[in-house]
């Protein structure tokens, strides 16, 4: 992907649009091998996806700070296609405190 216009209000329809589900990455049979990577550029950022040593597909969004660790993004595989999501409104994890319990539903 080339790099976007200047033009913010152009910037942020792109996020808008493209940010949120699911991108197609690649087949996994392009990354074989234990320690493989793709680098590919999905809406302006940098994405890592590596198979790992026990044989998992993983992407990573990649910081470009100077000692920045990469940031996990959700990744699945579905008939052999590697797919990932940026959006981080679904990382966030549930707190199981917080949800509602049978016994508060009955009351």
């Amino acid at each position: 992907m080339t790099n976007l216009p200047d033009d913010r209000r152009v910037r942020r329809e792109m996020e808008v649009a493209h940010r949120h589900g699911w991108h197609p990455i690649d087949l996994t049979t392009a990354i074989p091998h234990p320690g493989d990577s793709l680098r590919v550029t999905l809406v302006g950022q940098e994405v890592l996806v590596v198979r790992e040593e026990d044989d998992d597909i993983r992407a990573y969004r990649t910081i470009r700070k100077p000692h920045g660790t990469p940031q996990a993004v959700r990744c699945v595989i579905r008939y052999g296609m590697i797919f990932v999501n940026l959006d981080l409104s679904d990382h966030l994890l549930a707190d199981p405190a917080a949800s509602p319990t049978a016994a508060s539903l009955s009351a």
